[in-house]
């Protein structure tokens, strides 16, 4: 058994036992400070940094308007950006993901919706559920003034409103540089859905997005 299943296993049974988890069930409240549709298709890109990469993929990829996911390491340098040596908590990197999106079929500010509800509890530090390091942090890595705007401000609205019980601790952080993950974890989660981990941890995220967001749910196959 891995470290990581056997952590997994702890952290199911912890939650079977009545621990309930930051995210409401309800779909949390829709960012203020957005802006509208583009008005032509195009694509732009967003890096999120939500815990094991996983599951975060597993959930934008399953959203319309999402064009291409890719898992990797963002906050660290090239020189050790590979899964042995992040995972050694000593790089500086955060397990990421690369959203890359249609601006004329969905929002940074909704993407953002969907990274603080169901893809990952942002009032945990350096942790995420079974995971702990800093390469699990909660880390939005911005690419331009727009999106820094945009993601402080809803920070700022969903703590003012107290929609959770804790305070947001993501980090809002400019990127530097998003280095891609070793093949075997690009849709991990869809091409191992009987793995223990995946359906302890990822598979409930993927339920959750079905649910709370039914307009935005696509049935993920594969590459897009």
């Amino acid at each position: 058994m891995t470290v990581r299943l056997a952590l997994a296993l702890v952290f199911a049974i912890f939650l079977f036992l009545g621990s309930a988890k930051a995210a409401p069930k309800l779909p949390i409240p829709a960012a203020t400070t957005d802006v509208p549709l583009a008005t032509a298709p195009g694509k732009q890109t967003a890096v999120f940094a939500g815990g094991c990469f996983w599951g975060t993929q597993a959930v934008f990829e399953r959203l319309k308007g999402v064009l291409k996911t890719t898992v990797g390491y963002s906050g660290g340098s090239a020189a050790t950006a590979t899964y042995e040596q992040v995972v050694t908590e000593t790089t500086g990197h955060a397990e990421s993901v690369e959203v890359v999106y249609d601006p004329s079929r969905i929002t940074y500010g909704t993407l953002l919706r969907i990274f603080f509800s169901v893809a990952h509890d942002p009032t945990e530090l350096n942790r995420q559920g079974p995971d702990v390091g800093t390469s699990y942090r909660s880390a939005i890595f911005y690419s331009n003034d727009e999106q820094k705007r945009i993601a402080a401000a809803y920070i700022a609205q969903l703590d003012a409103a107290k929609t959770f019980p804790q305070r947001i601790v993501t980090e809002v952080t400019p990127l530097h540089a998003f280095y891609r993950a070793e093949e075997y974890h690009q849709d991990f989660a869809l091409n191992n859905p009987n793995n223990s981990y995946i359906q302890i941890c990822d598979l409930p995220k993927i339920a959750a997005l079905k649910q709370q967001f039914p307009d935005l749910f696509v049935d993920y196959k594969g590459s897009h």
